[in-house]
């Protein structure tokens, strides 16, 4: 059984780029396990993970050659469901070729996100996750799903193991008080980035610490970066992130802020007040995503 997680010219390239991303975006679409005109990728996808271990298809998300799957395991029938654990494949549509892109829980599917800016060619999948259920210290992460036009391929992105983007880390210290803030901003000409700040207070032990990391592609190489930010950087960074608001941008982004209403923004930001960016229901796959199909056979 199936079930849903369910100048001039300048102008000309922004254009241009708009319209790649768009056809991109209209080229995608996740599949409905009950309209007869996806059967053929339900039926492609469970030939192709026959050989590899879950419970259930979740989703399955179509970009021209490659589909995006969404498959859980559930430890035992008595396992409750928020503890399956998820994977998330790359399965070729015209070649035999699967790939395992991360494994972990509580996923979140997101929006389109534009990491790439005016120069992206295709929009890219913001993922929010888990790396434990029930654990003592759990951690969050965030990743973007894209479209590989090298490989013909899903990847995704800042990934180091299964941990990808450090939104929130759940362990805890001795003697100090851990604030952790994030948000996703957009810079012109309307390029994401991610940015996280954790600002550590010893007490009386010694002076406090901030680390900022900044996430973002590169316009040019297409590649992923990563970086902490050193003042006066950082400093720039720490007002922008108080202030961040993606969910007023795009309702289904909102998840990307955290800590606004924290007493560390609070000091640097009065203005901003008791508001912290409303939290609001992230956007799934279609409600109409039921279907079934089958796990595969017990090995031999």
């Amino acid at each position: 059984m199936v079930r849903r997680v369910g100048g001039a010219f300048g102008v000309l390239l922004v254009s241009a780029c708009s319209v790649w991303a768009q056809t991109a975006v209209e080229a995608f679409h996740w599949v409905n396990f009950h309209d007869p005109k996806d059967a053929q990728y339900v039926t492609w996808v469970t030939r192709e993970l026959t050989a590899e271990k879950w419970t259930a298809i979740r989703e399955i998300g179509v970009q021209w050659d490659s589909a995006l799957v969404v498959t859980s395991e559930r430890a035992t029938p008595q396992s409750p469901p928020p503890g399956d654990r998820f994977t998330i494949w790359s399965v070729a549509l015209s070649k035999h070729a699967v790939q395992p892109l991360l494994h972990g829980v509580n996923p979140r599917i997101l929006n389109w996100t534009t990491f790439g800016g005016a120069s992206q060619l295709v929009p890219e999948l913001g993922l929010v996750f888990d790396d434990c259920y029930g654990c003592d210290a759990p951690s969050t992460f965030f990743t973007t799903l894209y479209y590989n036009f090298t490989d013909h391929a899903w990847r995704a992105r800042w990934m180091r193991g299964d941990q990808a983007a450090v939104l929130w880390n759940g362990g805890m210290v001795d003697g100090v008080t851990r604030t952790q803030i994030y948000g996703l901003l957009t810079e012109p000409p309307g390029r994401d980035v991610l940015a996280t700040w954790s600002h550590n207070d010893y007490g009386k032990a010694k002076p406090a610490e901030d680390f900022v990391f900044e996430y973002s592609v590169d316009p040019v190489s297409g590649l992923e970066q990563t970086q902490r930010l050193g003042s006066p950087h950082a400093e720039e960074m720490e007002q922008r992130l108080c202030k961040a608001d993606p969910g007023a941008i795009d309702p289904a982004l909102a998840e990307l802020a955290r800590g606004q209403d924290s007493d560390v923004c609070r000091a640097l930001v009065p203005e901003r007040g008791k508001g912290r960016p409303m939290r609001r229901p992230t956007l799934t796959p279609p409600a109409n995503n039921h279907g079934q199909s089958l796990p595969p056979p017990a090995k031999k």
